[in-house]
């Protein structure tokens, strides 16, 4: 009975050896099985390098595929997500970067460079575009590489309004609370950035780079968003440091250095029916160097239907050698394409404050306001501007049409009543 006993107990831990030998290989299968399911994430928590995925950093093998496996990965995983895009130098292809994510937030950390590619064949719109995402950012000291040079002869918008668009390089559609940190955009084929319907966009600390003759290179353009902020930004490209589009409100500007460009502008208004209104607009401590405007406030002169764009507050800027530093423009037609001529009767400007607006000018007109005699300037207040034109045979003057100014400590020159 002794024996008996002695084997039965024998067998039954085989058994329970057995079955614990097995179920540690099977957890071991499941782990290699998680692992490749999740993609490659270098670390546990949610953090996806995409040379792990197996992008080339040689600047010339096309990475699309990587890239957008990370993205998929990260916008699928829940908790606080991060791509890591490492020093090197990685070709892409359009990007589609779509939400909404499972997580609470992902963060696209940039150190390397990202280039777009230049075959335009492979574009049905932008390079980056990033959709329907919350918490959303991207940091990091690399840049993103739009390549236009090669490509800039193709943009044929001075010619026509229905012209064919190039990418633009990075683009925020329906996103909110998004920080864009650090990084650089350069070279854009089109605009860099561009914010639509977003609300809570801060962008700090970034360098927007092309040169001055670039077409449509756009610094940063933002359309029907609310609450942007644009902090401590150097800007230098071919068309507007930033551009106010329709439906933006609640925006602050501050620390921006812009040139060369042609400043910073609210507008272009009007070309598009059914444009929403721009309100609450605030400029303060910039510098502008080089730019063939400053503060600018523009208009189609055939406006398609009424928009009012008002509230808007500029507040210690200097100007440096700009073009036309102070400008109210209701009759804005570049290139002579506009459809009819005269003043546009359908753009109302009103309430908007100039203080203490300084420096130097390269053209006589200093201040030019040329508002509509249908609908002119309402409530325009300039406290302490004093713009001195830099050449030796004009004299400095403010040229003001359909304007009604309110004026405080203002140089004659500079003045409407001059």
């Amino acid at each position: 009975m002794a024996f008996r006993d002695v084997a039965i107990r024998v067998f039954f831990l085989l058994l329970v050896v057995s079955a614990a030998y097995a179920k540690d290989k099977e957890e071991k299968k499941d782990e290699k099985k998680d692992e490749k399911t999740e993609g490659a994430a270098s670390e546990a928590d949610g953090t996806y390098d995409i040379t792990k995925l197996g992008a080339k950093d040689d600047g010339k093998t096309d990475c699309t595929k990587e890239v957008e496996e990370a993205w998929a990965s990260a916008c699928g995983g829940t908790g606080k997500q991060t791509i890591v895009i490492p020093k090197g130098d990685f070709l892409t292809g359009p990007l589609n970067f779509t939400g909404p994510c499972k997580g609470d937030s992902v963060t696209i950390k940039l150190e390397g460079n990202l280039l777009a590619s230049n075959d335009l064949a492979k574009y049905k719109a932008n390079w980056i575009e990033i959709m329907r995402v919350k918490n959303l950012a991207i940091t990091g000291k690399g840049t993103l590489d739009g390549q236009g040079k090669a490509v800039w002869t193709k943009n044929s918008c001075a010619k026509s309004y229905d012209c064919k668009i190039l990418p633009n390089s990075l683009v925020l559609d329906f996103c909110d609370d998004a920080l864009i940190e650090g990084i650089t955009i350069l070279n854009s084929k089109f605009f860099h950035l561009n914010i639509y319907e977003c609300k809570g966009v801060t962008v700090k600390d970034v360098t927007v780079t092309a040169p001055g003759d670039s077409p449509n290179t756009d610094g940063i353009h933002m359309g029907d968003s609310s609450k942007v902020t644009i902090m401590d930004t150097k800007i230098g490209v071919g068309d507007d440091c930033i551009s106010i589009g329709p439906g933006s409100k609640e925006v602050n500007i501050s620390g921006v250095t812009c040139g060369p460009g042609h400043g910073i502008s609210v507008g272009s208004l009007g070309r598009y029916k059914d444009e929403k209104d721009v309100t609450d607009v605030t400029v303060k401590n910039c510098v502008l160097k080089g730019s063939t405007n400053g503060l600018r406030i523009k208009s189609y002169e055939d406006a398609k239907s009424p928009v009012v764009a008002s509230n808007f507050h500029y507040e210690n800027v200097q100007m440096d050698d700009v073009g036309y530093p102070i400008i109210i423009d209701q009759k804005y037609c570049p290139n002579k394409i506009c459809t009819s001529k005269g003043d546009s009767a359908r753009v109302t400007v009103k309430d908007v404050t100039f203080t203490n607006i300084t420096g130097t000018s390269s053209t006589p007109e200093a201040v030019s306001l040329l508002c509509s005699d249908k609908k002119p300037c309402e409530g325009v207040t300039m406290n302490d501007v004093k713009i001195e034109y830099t050449g030796k045979n004009n004299k400095t003057m403010a040229v003001c049409t359909n304007a009604k100014v309110t004026a405080k400590g203002v140089d004659k020159a500079n003045s409407c009543d001059a």
